[in-house]
C-alpha cells in the first residue's frame, strides 16, 4: 500500500514527519535510487527507501514511550556534529532507538518525549493541534511588572506573530522573579525570545508539561515510561 514517505519514516521509528520532510526537501531521501520530493508515496513492501543513504529500519513491533527529565547540557538529537552529549546517551541502557520529539536548547531543562512512535510524535507536534505547552523560567529585569505586562503581549517571530496562552507570576524578589509561561506553538527558543522581547533576561528555564503529560517529580536525568491511560488520553484528545 502506497503512503507518503514521511509517515514510511516515521512510522519505522526513525524520526518525526517533520525532520523526515526536512530531509526530503534536502534530497537525503531516495526511492529506487531516484531523489525523492515532498509528496511523494511508495510502497514500504516494494520500493527501496534510503534516507541519508541507509536504509530503513525494521518497523519496531512494539511502540515504546519515555518522559524524560532533560538536564542542561545535552542536546535533543540522537548525534551531534560538534560532539556534544545529546539525550539518547541517557536512555540508551533500553537498547531501543528512540528519537525524541520537539525541541529543549542545551541550556533549557524539563519534560522531554521520546518514542519510536511517528504517529504518536506528528500529533504531539502537529501544528493544528495547538498542545499547549508550560515552563517554569527564572527571569530578571529592571521593571518587572511592566516586562511581564509586556510577555503577554503579541510579538511577532520569524514573520509569525505570538502570543502567550498565559503567564503566570509565582514568586518575585526585587528584580528576580520565577513565572510559569504557557504556549500553544513550538517555535525555536521561543519562550527565551518572548521573553527578550519583553526585556527580561532567562536565567532557568524547566519545560513542566506538555499537554495532558507532566514532568512530576522526575530529577534531572531521570526518566519513566508513559502509562498506558497517559499514551490513550493523548491519543483521544489530539487528532491530526
Amino acid at each position: 500500500m502506497e503512503e507518503r514517505l514521511q509517515k514510511i519514516i516515521a512510522d519505522a521509528g526513525l524520526m518525526s514527519r517533520r525532520a523526515a520532510e526536512k530531509l526530503i526537501i534536502e534530497g537525503k531521501v531516495t526511492v529506487n535510487g531516484v531523489p525523492a520530493s515532498l509528496g511523494d508515496k511508495a510502497d514500504r513492501d516494494c520500493d527501496r527507501i534510503l534516507v541519508d543513504g541507509k536504509e530503513l529500519p525494521s518497523p519496531e513491533a512494539e511502540k515504546t514511550y519515555i518522559l524524560l527529565n532533560k538536564p542542561k547540557g545535552y542536546v535533543t538529537t540522537l548525534k551531534d556534529e560538534k560532539g556534544r552529549k545529546n539525550v539518547s546517551m541517557l536512555v540508551e541502557e533500553l537498547g531501543i532507538r528512540l528519537y525524541p520529539v520537539g525541541r529543549l536548547d542545551i541550556n533549557s531543562e524539563g519534560l522531554l518525549i521520546m518514542t519510536n512512535d511517528g504517529e504518536f510524535a506528528n500529533r504531539l507536534m502537529h501544528p493544528s493541534n495547538n498542545v499547549l505547552k508550560t515552563y517554569k523560567v527564572y527571569v530578571s529585569g529592571k521593571d518587572l511588572t511592566e516586562s511581564l505586562k509586556r510577555l503577554k503581549e503579541p510579538v511577532e517571530l520569524d514573520g509569525t506573530v505570538v502570543q502567550a496562552k498565559s503567564v503566570r507570576l509565582l514568586r518575585k524578589q526585587d528584580n528576580r522573579a520565577s513565572i510559569l509561561v504557557s504556549i500553544g506553538e513550538g517555535k525555536n527558543r521561543q519562550v527565551r525570545r518572548m521573553c527578550q522581547a519583553a526585556d527580561l533576561t532567562v536565567t532557568g528555564l524547566i519545560r513542566v508539561q506538555e499537554g495532558s503529560l507532566e514532568l512530576g517529580r522526575l530529577k534531572s536525568g531521570e526518566w519513566r515510561f508513559l502509562t498506558a491511560d497517559e499514551v490513550e488520553a493523548f491519543y483521544r484528545e489530539h487528532s491530526v
